[in-house]
């Protein structure tokens, strides 16, 4: 069973929560590629929990394997560090090493939950969610229990049923000018990010489909798909 709580934005600041009495401390390690926000959940999380030690806050896979503290109890991951290494993999070696883990991300597509619960993770957070959900699911993922939100919980019953995966409005954008047949570059000068970020949502776009069972690895076929969802309208 899940361990379900409301999902809310909150600031993090004003979050408290009851600590339990642990003999030893939970020994947490912290991965996010996002060195604002790593910053600030190491210095909440420090701040919040008295049973949890933070001993390791990096920005990159290899640097949590080579760090001292290696291996630790439960790691919080972030899901897209985009170093281009599989999750399930990530996931697979913390297993092997005895630790625990829990993943963040930006985004919610039940696709993406399954398939990091399958992979052995104990644990799928929304970066969106109340800050406070980190403590509780940290402490799940310890005792051996999973935890999702009471959000993500719904989207999982209620399944995709085969359909298109669910895109943000940028990931429309992005997947309607490739697939008109624009290059990256010019995707990006139009729609006022970076060509690297443009691949980023190109990226994310695929292995939303990919999740829902459709393959768009080529550009003829993410055009078909543009076309076939009303993303993109068919011309002669």
């Amino acid at each position: 069973m899940h361990r379900q709580q409301e999902a809310t934005v909150t600031n993090i600041s004003t979050t408290t929560r009851v600590v339990p009495s642990r003999e030893n401390p939970i020994r947490l390690a912290l991965v996010d590629d996002h060195r604002m926000l790593l910053g600030a959940l190491t210095e909440w999380i420090r701040g919040a929990a008295d049973d949890i030690n933070m001993v390791a806050a990096v920005t990159t896979w290899p640097e949590l394997l080579t760090h001292p503290e290696f291996p630790v109890d439960v790691v919080l991951l972030d899901l897209d560090l985009k170093d281009n290494i599989p999750v399930s993999l990530k996931i697979s070696t913390l297993k092997t090493a005895g630790v625990k883990t829990v993943l963040m991300s930006t985004y919610s597509e039940p696709g993406l939950v399954r398939e990091a619960l399958a992979a052995g993770a104990l644990g799928y957070l929304v970066k969106s969610e109340e800050a406070g959900m980190i403590v509780d699911a940290i402490r799940a993922a310890f005792d051996g229990e999973s935890y999702i939100s009471a959000e993500l919980d719904e989207a999982l019953s209620a399944g995709t049923g085969g359909g298109s995966p669910r895109l943000s409005a940028q990931e429309r954008r992005v997947m309607a000018l490739y697939g008109a047949g624009e290059p990256v570059k010019a995707v990006a000068h139009q729609l006022g990010i970076s060509e690297e970020t443009a691949k980023s949502y190109l990226k994310r776009i695929r292995e939303k489909y990919r999740l829902a069972g459709f393959d768009v690895g080529t550009k003829v076929a993410l055009r078909k798909r543009a076309i076939h969802d009303g993303i993109l309208l068919q011309t002669d």
